[in-house]
């Protein structure tokens, strides 16, 4: 996905995302692990948000695109950024899929 495309769907999701209550923290945060694309809160939840666009849902869409190793480079990342900066709180993981409109979906818990 090209930079401006993948921008564009972080945008939307972050607006979904603060239209139901969320904060935005921090977004498109690089470790050398690799990127959290949103950080938010949600009450006294600390929220790692993967932004994931295709152009279909065919071969699985957005959802298939977040492998095993995917998720264990976002698990890095974010006990990573937890560390660094002192959290110590409840946290999860949400995924915002877009499968080939800008109607996003939803995923709370990814890993849960």
């Amino acid at each position: 996905m090209s930079r401006e495309r993948g921008e564009h769907y972080e945008t939307l999701a972050c607006s979904f995302l603060q239209q139901h209550g969320l904060d935005l923290v921090a977004r498109n945060w690089h470790c050398r692990h690799g990127e959290l694309d949103l950080i938010m809160r949600d009450g006294s939840y600390w929220v790692f948000v993967e932004v994931r666009a295709r152009q279909s849902a065919r071969f699985g869409g957005a959802a298939a695109s977040i492998s095993h190793a995917k998720q264990q480079k976002l698990l890095t990342a974010a006990n990573l950024y937890l560390s660094n900066q002192r959290i110590n709180a409840p946290c999860r993981f949400d995924a915002i899929l877009f499968d080939g409109t800008d109607s996003p979906q939803w995923l709370k818990n990814i890993f849960g």
